[in-house]
C-alpha cells in the first residue's frame, strides 16, 4: 500500500465505518482493538494504541531535557509537599 493510496468508505448508522483490510493490516489493527482518533487540521488521525503510546513517549522525551529524571523529580517535589503538609 503506497502513502498515497486513497478508498472511499461510506458512514453508516450510527456513525460506523469500516477501516479496509489492508490500512487494518498496516497499523496492525485488529477486531476488538481500541484505537485512538486525534482530529487535526480539518482531519481524522486513526493511531492503534501501541502507536499512539510511542507517539506520546516520544513526544515527551523531546521536552524533558537529557539527563533529567521525571521519576526523581516527581519524588522530591512529593517529599518537599510532606515536609510542609
Amino acid at each position: 500500500m503506497s502513502p498515497l493510496e486513497t478508498i472511499s468508505t461510506r458512514v453508516a448508522a450510527g456513525g460506523r465505518i469500516v477501516i479496509p483490510v489492508s490500512y487494518r493490516k498496516a497499523l496492525g489493527i485488529k477486531p476488538g482493538d481500541d484505537i485512538v482518533l486525534q482530529l487535526e487540521e480539518g482531519a481524522i488521525r486513526l493511531y492503534s494504541r501501541a502507536q499512539a503510546l510511542r507517539r506520546l513517549q516520544e513526544r515527551v522525551a523531546r521536552a524533558v531535557p537529557k539527563g533529567v529524571s521525571l521519576v526523581n523529580e516527581l519524588i522530591r517535589d512529593r517529599r518537599a509537599e510532606a515536609r510542609r503538609g
